[in-house]
């Protein structure tokens, strides 16, 4: 434990002895990012990898400005500007904790479209990176594509000049840069969603064409949408992550940020405007970013939803204990090997059965402290993303899907808000109370769950699907998880 702590901010980087901090003047950096949507995940993520990159003398005039629309990037700029927006990452690796200082962020606009739409007007702003989550992106969930029919969309259009969304703000600074003769700035999504580089060129596509279809053309036809796959798992800042830099590292932060050792970044080399040579700290860039994004989204992202609703009626909190677990861990893995990584294209030079190995290992380290309540976040648009795609190429291939049907199953039965032994889990999704009053009626009634057309679109009249997620629900309710869990498990002939 050190004996003293220095509160963050330029003035006391140079008293803070127990982390790294920036080898830069924050004099020398000036803006060239606009960050929509200010998270744990970015600042452990996009600024450590600049934070990298200026370290080394490079890219200076590619710092990074936050903005957002909702309360919680106010609150988050509130936190920030305190300490000069400067950010502690504390890496999380069981053979030593490390932290280090970051400051790749110069500034944050006013949580104000107006505000916003004025830094983004600016020349010198060539990339517009994003981490608004998967629901951020008005995906219709029959078709996958835009959903012109959203009311915040159609609001967005009818009001194109006073916009209340991150697209409807972006659109209407390409506006305002196409009338000034602006080079556009390129939209960088960071999400977690196959081809999110594609998904954000269609939304904002499709919120342009539904008020002004020649600047569609010109967005069509000028701005750059790189895909991207990026991976860091990152927990929930709580009271332990901030004791523990205190604690450990003499630094008083109001907004640190927890992460594991691993992180990694593989973009589309697709950019209108420059970009930083991010290269030479580690991402990779490729000409198709897609078979990277969909290994990371199904085996990782789907195994985290594989582990988060059995644990969560089992009662566990931290995502290294249910992993402990051998029922939880062998459900993960069998669910991986048998019907998950038979839908992932061959990537040349990667090894899935290893890449497994390696989320397996993650998902149990003990320092990240990950939390099962955080898996389970936003469920009705995480399943449609990372579980009922797989769902639909099995069927499509005729293949088994015992193992998919068992975890939606297990997604409604905590939608139910009830644990197994009866203690209250609380749906933290913005679709909680329809998710829970179908899960509830589900009990008797399973297609009732599956007729949410938000969240499956068709796929609940696919009878293969229907029926197994019905029988599995019935034996949830019937004879609790672990019998369920065990008769997946231990059955042989799962799989191609």
């Amino acid at each position: 434990m050190t004996e003293a702590t220095s509160s963050l901010s330029l003035s006391t980087l140079s008293r803070i002895a127990g982390a790294d901090v920036p080898a830069y003047a924050r004099e020398d950096l000036s803006a060239g990012i606009v960050h929509l949507g200010v998270g744990n995940f970015h600042r452990a993520h996009q600024i450590v990898y600049l934070d990298r990159l200026f370290n080394r003398g490079l890219d200076h005039d590619f710092a990074v400005i936050g903005a957002g629309v909702k309360p919680h990037d106010a609150a988050m700029r509130a936190r920030l500007q305190r300490q000069d927006w400067l950010s502690t990452v504390v890496e999380l690796d069981p053979g030593g904790l490390t932290a280090r200082v970051t400051g790749a962020m110069i500034d944050f606009a006013e949580v104000d479209s107006a505000a916003i739409v004025a830094v983004l007007e600016r020349p010198e702003i060539r990339i517009v990176s994003l981490t608004i989550t998967e629901g951020g992106y008005y995906v219709d969930a029959t078709t996958g594509g835009f959903d012109a029919t959203h009311p915040e969309m159609v609001t967005d259009a009818a009001n194109p000049d006073a916009p209340a969304t991150v697209f409807g703000i972006l659109l209407k600074a390409l506006r305002r840069r196409r009338a000034a003769c602006t080079v556009p700035f390129t939209v960088m999504s960071c999400d977690n969603l196959p081809e999110n580089g594609r998904v954000a060129r269609a939304t904002l596509l499709g919120l342009a064409r539904m008020s002004d279809a020649e600047l569609a053309d010109w967005v069509a036809e000028t701005v750059a949408f790189p895909s991207s796959m990026v991976d860091c798992i990152t927990p929930a800042t709580s009271e332990r992550e901030m004791a523990l830099l205190r604690e450990r590292f003499g630094i008083e932060d109001a907004a640190p940020v927890a992460c594991e050792p691993f992180r990694q970044w593989v973009m589309e080399d697709r950019f209108s405007a420059g970009r930083p040579r991010l290269e030479e700290v580690g991402v990779e860039f490729v000409e198709d970013v897609a078979p990277y994004e969909l290994m990371k989204l199904r085996i990782l992202n789907g195994g985290h939803a594989a582990i988060a609703y059995p644990s969560a009626l089992l009662g566990y909190h931290f995502v290294h204990d249910a992993m402990a677990d051998p029922l939880i861990a062998g459900f993960l893995r069998k669910l991986a090997h048998a019907e998950i990584i038979p839908t992932v294209p061959p990537i040349a030079g990667v090894d899935f059965a290893a890449y497994f190995e390696l989320v397996a290992a993650r998902f149990s380290n003990p320092e990240v402290g990950d939390t099962i309540p955080r898996l389970c976040l936003d469920g009705s648009n995480r399943q449609p993303k990372f579980i009922l795609p797989v769902v639909r190429d099995r069927l499509a291939a005729g293949a088994d899907l015992s193992g998919l049907a068992l975890e939606v199953a297990l997604w409604c039965r905590t939608c139910a808000g009830m644990a197994q032994d009866g203690s209250p889990i609380e749906i933290a999704d913005e679709r909680a109370a329809e998710l829970t009053r179908r899960a509830l009626e589900a009990r008797e009634t399973p297609q009732v769950f599956l007729e949410f057309t938000p969240v499956f679109g068709d796929l609940g009249r696919e009878r293969p699907f229907a029926d197994a997620f019905a029988r599995d629900l019935g034996a949830l309710w019937a004879e609790g998880v672990r019998p369920v869990l065990s008769r997946y498990v231990e059955a042989g002939g799962a799989g191609d």
